[in-house]
């Protein structure tokens, strides 16, 4: 079985493909499963740049082929200087826990959104540098959901947005959608979990 590093503690992260790519011979391994910590400076201008701050350092680290990931979030009628952006976490300079982060997008929504929502927009930003120090990048959007100002009483830890946004064609929380919600909406990070397999 291969091993590849997650360049992330984020568990919720670092398991997102891990099921894809336990199918194919593949586990995934985060730095705390290592008992290491990473000194990458996210200063990129994009999910990619980001990314690859973060596969490097982690290669760089262990010798280990490494995944890096990071995204954006643009929320739509909300001005430029309110945008998450790259910094969907950090607010002011202040790094949120999962609770102020649910509180923080439930007052954008209020403010900006209409009917109590909000279309949003994920982009997604994936690096691989392989165990030859070989860089492979791949980016991906998704943009079929809104964010709404009531949460679901599910929250995934790691990942607290999930418990306001919501499935434009079904109409459901992320953190509620069952195996058949997912056939009918076509969720699949399949692509993904092939880019990974095939550059790791």
């Amino acid at each position: 079985m291969k091993k590849i590093l997650f360049a992330t503690s984020n568990e919720s992260k670092s398991k997102r493909f891990s099921k894809g790519l336990l199918k194919k011979n593949i586990e995934v391994l985060n730095l705390k499963d290592l008992n290491i910590k990473l000194e990458a400076k996210e200063d990129g201008k994009t999910a990619i740049e980001n990314a690859l701050i973060k596969a490097r350092e982690g290669y760089k680290k262990t010798g280990m082929s490494t995944i890096g990931m990071d995204d954006t979030l643009y929320l739509e009628n909300v001005p430029e200087e309110k945008q998450p952006g790259l910094f969907v976490r950090r607010i002011n300079g202040k790094t949120l826990t999962d609770e102020e982060m649910i509180e923080h997008y439930i007052n954008l929504v209020k403010k900006y959104g209409n009917n109590g929502k909000i279309n949003c927009k994920w982009i997604y930003g994936l690096a691989i540098v392989n165990e030859k120090g070989e860089e492979n990048t791949y980016t991906w959007s998704k943009d079929n959901f809104y964010m709404v100002d009531t949460k679901s009483n599910i929250i995934n830890s790691g990942y607290p947005l999930n418990s306001i946004s919501k499935y434009k064609i079904i109409d459901k929380y992320f953190t509620e959608i069952t195996d058949e919600d997912k056939e009918k909406i076509k969720i699949s990070e399949d692509d993904v979990v092939e880019f990974i397999s095939k550059y790791s």
